[in-house]
């Protein structure tokens, strides 16, 4: 059931993802983005990642449960994805920065 729980709680999160980064991909803007916030959620998920590594009893049952680990690299994916869109964007708003001096 914590199984469960867990999953239910890691979709919910990730199906924002793929519409953030849809949004950051379309704006070509970092304008209104955190780089701090995106940093602290993708430490957060190489922590829940390494959580699962370490847990002994995780491990032990991984080809029963592999699919709990399968949700944390599909949104660390994501993120990291929006995270390198919000560089990208950065990048762009400086040289269109420079082309208006």
């Amino acid at each position: 059931m914590a199984e469960l729980l867990e999953i239910i709680m890691i979709v919910c999160f990730g199906m924002s993802w793929p519409m953030n980064v849809m949004k950051s991909y379309k704006a070509r803007t970092a304008k209104g983005k955190s780089v701090m916030f995106l940093i602290f959620i993708l430490i957060g998920y190489v922590a829940g990642i390494a959580s699962k590594f370490v847990n002994e009893a995780y491990m032990a049952n991984f080809a029963d449960k592999w699919y709990v680990l399968f949700f944390y690299f599909l949104n660390f994916i994501m993120v990291f994805t929006d995270f390198c869109l919000y560089i990208r964007n950065k990048n762009l708003d400086k040289k269109r920065e420079s082309e208006t001096k």
